[in-house]
């Protein structure tokens, strides 16, 4: 059943049905975008109308298709067009009319080529308008679309106004790429919208939940390092506007994105450490989410691997350039505060165990200060996988005893109101986390609680678990350490020690194996836990299981020991290993026919009150969930701003239906901060977007469709004798290869008056004349181009079949026109050799690696010396220049172009079969582009064959060529 429209949806829409105007949406998250568009696509559905959706991601694809159909368009409903579906194909749903949905690439495509009726199309609709910019795809199908259809309408929306606040009159930039006059804003504090959703407001209990103190003692410390960085950046470049650097907005992703875009321009004279210093904001801001979200012993594992990335590089060496974070006394602080969440260390056991833990932060020097750690033992007497002097701590979250406390209250809400007869809504729980690995948390606590525990260890079994998993993987971090390099800060002490294996007894462990999995069995049967768990994740461990040690196993730094121990180990031991001893239980149980009478019990249809559904925040698609499962109860484990609204629309969708919300947050945390400062944003977002709509200049737009009389003005040749001048009717064109919709440039172009003709091209990216192909590389694209060695064959077909051959390197707008920061790329794809592996440093310093790429362009030249390379500094440049090569040249003929490189040598024998070059195709070095040129070559795949190494590279090129011959002569594998 579709959801009713509210008040404010009713004048939404009234607004924008209109098909004879054009208007943009701006409605704030949560307040039902989606509904609205699904609303106005299902008024259109008719055979006689085609409307188009566009800039749609494949997840709200399916989910709009999914709603059109619940509102009644099923016949057909909406019909999506991907890359798998042929040119006909198109073309026929086209003419049928109705609901589609395309990407924008294809829709370019189609309508440069006329495959789509773009005079008849009835309207567009384009969703993620923040996201259109001259360089957009958008903004090419609205010219297009304008310039053969002037009456068909154009609706666009959007629910991210904090996107729409930076630059100079970001608003109207929109409006004028979209060729719009008219915007609808509708905030939270709209009259109506709050007028509507203030009528019928949900039951909120809010439970604000004090961190621990070791909590607050890491949060600070983050806080601390995130200051100390961001004026340490700040200090490094004070000609630069970094005023929007704050602690309030680093709490965002987006803070990301705002830095590199302050920095960009100016990123190849950065040194080093500022581009350390970028790095480390976006690990704090990782860091304060992960110190809310992730268990105690996550944390600290993530909070280890930092280490070893920080002193040691990838080729096990150590790392010049450390994160200055890093070597505060807030980061020790960190560091020592995390690993006493975890476990703790008796004075008795330090001297036996610095010889088998690897401790990054300066050994064991801090012994006399954890002495005095609070936190008990999670279990006693200790378990014998545990080692001797190890205390755990296991610390867990305060929400998940809070969660405890509420889904009690929960149960004796429903039991208390069992006997009231149609009451509206279903008892199943909703717990609603920020993300999915939260989710799969909060569902293996819930799985996994016990509930004749006290309060602050529910969790002890979970937490029991993860403290096996730790000490697995902290043992094998610390074979890999052992393998390789050690990392610099690490303490490694040696002793004789005698493998696991002989030191304690084979029996023992599998015996105990046995007895754990009969008390788990019997704590099963007692079915103390009432309420089970739908969703989320598996009420298993959140980590691989493999990662789950044995009985008997200790923190050791020998791999070869713990590979012995392993290997030593019985099946029984093994299959805990893998499943968990209760897993291993029922596994048992299943194949031996045991598991008959209670399988209903364990997979059977659930009743709703006996149903917790643990899921993480979405887009729209949660407006479906609450309305499916139409939950009384809901509990937002994390906050979220738009959810708060979801729930209000839900509420007062489902008139009479009571729902209560527990909306839970940690008080004084980056958590409040972060959701405060959301609703600030969003807020001041709108407030600008009113004032700049109310004083904006309505951009006026001309006729594009192009005037019979400026063709011949513009084709005008001069390239005639005696400087006779002579019209011709042909416009000026530029044949693209399909490919090349994927970047910004024929949008360009086409905006700067030449007509883009797409082909799928064997030779080249651009045909601007009959005799000038362009081969296009980004500067990512170049360096993949050069390690793999496509751009020599691509500069050799084009060398073959075109007299001007050139190569266009262009960069990125408003990035840096320079290859120096390309020295960063180029060095992850270097390989060690010899003299480089003797130097004492980390390898070549960063003045040698510049002239790599460099020198790879001198050889280019130098093989290809009629290749012209091009330098552009953005994609605008590149428009310019090509304007410019055409100037007084004779357009290019697309069939010929298409069958350049596609079509077979005159000279080859046409008996050549498909067999033979389907042979060709297989050999390494050989492709779809080149290997008409090699048949050309040859006469027959044996006369290949017989080659030398010599005559082969001169027809594929030096590395290619040489690949393919040591492949058809077996020298790659006898190397292997």
């Amino acid at each position: 059943m579709a959801s009713p429209l509210l008040a404010f949806h009713k004048e939404i829409l009234e607004k924008i049905h209109d098909p004879s105007t054009s208007e943009l949406l701006l409605l704030a998250r949560g307040l039902g975008l989606r509904h609205v568009v699904c609303t106005l696509m299902k008024i259109y559905d008719s055979p006689q109308n085609l409307v188009l959706l566009v800039n749609a991601t494949p997840e709200e694809e399916a989910a709009v298709g999914e709603e059109l159909g619940i509102m009644g368009c099923r016949k057909p409903g909406l019909r999506t067009i991907g890359y798998e579906m042929g040119k006909r194909d198109r073309q026929d749903l086209y003419k049928k009319g109705g609901l589609f949905s395309v990407t924008s690439r294809i829709l370019v495509v189609d309508m440069l080529q006329s495959d789509i009726p773009t005079e008849l199309i009835t309207g567009i609709l384009i969703l993620h308008a923040e996201r259109v910019t001259a360089l957009a795809l958008e903004a090419f199908i609205v010219r297009l679309y304008r310039e053969k259809n002037s009456t068909g309408f154009l609706k666009a929306f959007s629910d991210q106004p904090e996107c729409i606040t930076s630059g100079l009159s970001p608003l109207r930039n929109i409006m004028k790429e979209l060729h719009l006059r008219t915007v609808h804003i509708y905030p939270r504090f709209h009259e109506t919208v709050k007028a509507t959703l203030e009528n019928r407001k949900a039951d909120v209990i809010e439970l604000y939940q004090h961190m621990t103190e070791s909590m607050q003692t890491i949060h600070h410390a983050i806080v601390q390092c995130m200051t100390m960085t961001l004026s340490e950046l700040k200090r490094s470049h004070v000609t630069l506007e970094l005023d929007d650097l704050t602690i309030e907005n680093a709490y965002f992703k987006s803070f990301d994105a705002v830095v590199r875009r302050q920095l960009d321009p100016v990123w190849h004279k950065v040194g080093p450490r500022t581009k350390q210093l970028v790095s480390d904001l976006s690990t704090l801001r990782r860091l304060l989410t992960y110190l809310l979200t992730y268990d105690a012993f996550s944390f600290h594992e993530y909070l280890e691997t930092l280490i070893a990335c920080n002193t040691t590089s990838f080729s096990g060496e150590k790392r010049l350039n450390q994160s200055p974070w890093m070597l505060t006394d807030a980061a020790n602080i960190i560091f020592q505060t995390a690993k006493r969440r975890c476990y703790t260390l008796s004075k008795k056991s330090a001297d036996s165990l610095e010889n088998v833990i690897i401790d990054d932060q300066d050994g064991w020097d801090a012994l006399d200060d954890i002495e005095g750690s609070r936190g008990q033992p999670i279990d006693k007497p200790k378990k014998a996988w545990m080692p001797e002097g190890l205390d755990p701590v296991a610390e867990e979250f305060p929400k998940w005893e809070l969660l405890a406390d509420v889904l009690q209250e929960v149960e004796e809400e429903i039991l208390r109101h069992e006997s009231l007869p149609n009451i509206r809504g279903s008892n199943t729980v909703l717990v609603m986390t920020s993300s999915s690995r939260a989710s799969a948390l909060v569902s293996e606590f819930l799985a996994n609680m016990d509930l004749d525990a006290p309060k602050g260890k529910r969790g002890r079994k979970m937490m029991e678990r993860k403290l096996r998993q730790y000490l697995f993987w902290k043992s094998r971090l610390t074979n890999q350490s052992r393998g390789g390099k050690v990392p610099a800060r690490t303490v490694v002490k040696k002793h004789d020690a005698t493998p696991i294996a002989a030191s304690k007894s084979m029996d023992g462990p599998a015996n105990r194996s046995l007895a754990l999995r009969k008390k788990e069995e019997m704590k099963q049967a007692r079915g103390a836990n009432r309420r089970r768990v739908r969703g989320g994740a598996p009420s298993t461990t959140s980590k691989p299981p493999a990662s789950a040690n044995s009985e008997n196993m200790t923190i050791n730094d020998d791999g070869e020991e713990i590979e012995a121990f392993v290997a030593t180990q019985n099946s029984s031991s093994l299959n805990d290993i893998l499943v968990g001893d209760s897993d291993f239980g029922l596994l048992e149980r299943i194949i031996s026919g045991q598991f008959q009478d209670d399988f209903d019990t364990r997979y059977g249809l659930l009743a709703s009150e006996e149903t917790v559904v643990v899921r993480a925040y979405s887009d729209d698609s949660d407006d479906r969930v609450l309305a499916e499962l139409q939950p009384k109860f809901i509990v937002m484990f994390e906050p979220s701003l738009e959810f708060v609204r979801r729930v209000e629309v839900y509420k007062n969708s489902h008139p009479g239906l009571g729902v209560r919300v527990y909306f839970m947050i940690y008080q004084l945390s980056c958590e409040e901060h972060k959701y405060l400062a959301a609703l600030r944003r969003e807020k001041d977002s709108f407030e600008r977007l009113i004032k700049e709509r109310a004083t904006m200049l309505v951009p006026v737009f001309e006729d594009q469709r192009p005037k019979a009389g400026d063709q011949f003005i513009q084709t005008i040749s001069t390239r005639l004798a005696g400087g006779r001048k002579e019209l011709t009717a042909q416009p000026s064109q530029v044949i693209v290869d399909m490919r090349e919709f994927r970047s910004t440039l024929p949008s360009l172009l086409h905006a700067s008056g030449l007509q883009v003709i797409p082909a799928t091209l064997t030779v080249g990216d651009y045909i601007l004349t009959p005799e000038i192909c362009v081969e296009r590389k980004s500067i990512p694209d170049l360096v993949s181009s050069f390690n793999s060695g496509r751009l020599y064959t691509q500069c050799e077909l084009m060398s073959v079949h075109y007299k001007q051959p050139i190569l266009l390197i262009e960069f990125e707008e408003n990035k840096a026109f320079s290859l120096e920061p390309i020295a960063e790329t180029t060095k992850s794809y270097a390989k060690p050799t010899a003299k480089t592996a003797s130097k004492k440093d980390t390898g070549p310093s960063e003045t040698d690696r510049i002239p790599s790429l460099q020198s790879k362009i001198v050889l280019l030249t130098l093989h290809f010396p009629r290749v012209r390379i091009i330098w552009s500094s953005s994609p605008y440049a590149t428009a310019d220049i090509f304007n410019d090569l055409k100037a007084n040249n004779p357009e290019p003929d697309p069939s010929r172009a298409i069958a350049i490189g596609a079509e077979e040598d005159p000279d080859v024998d046409a008996g050549v079969n498909t067999a033979a070059e389907d042979l060709l195709r297989c050999l390494p070095g050989i492709s779809a582009k080149n290997v008409k040129y090699v048949m050309s070559k040859v006469n027959s795949v044996r006369e290949f064959c017989e080659m030398t190494r010599e005559e082969i590279q001169g027809i594929l090129g030096v590395e290619p060529g040489g690949r393919c011959w040591e492949f058809m002569h077996g020298i790659g594998s006898m190397r292997s």
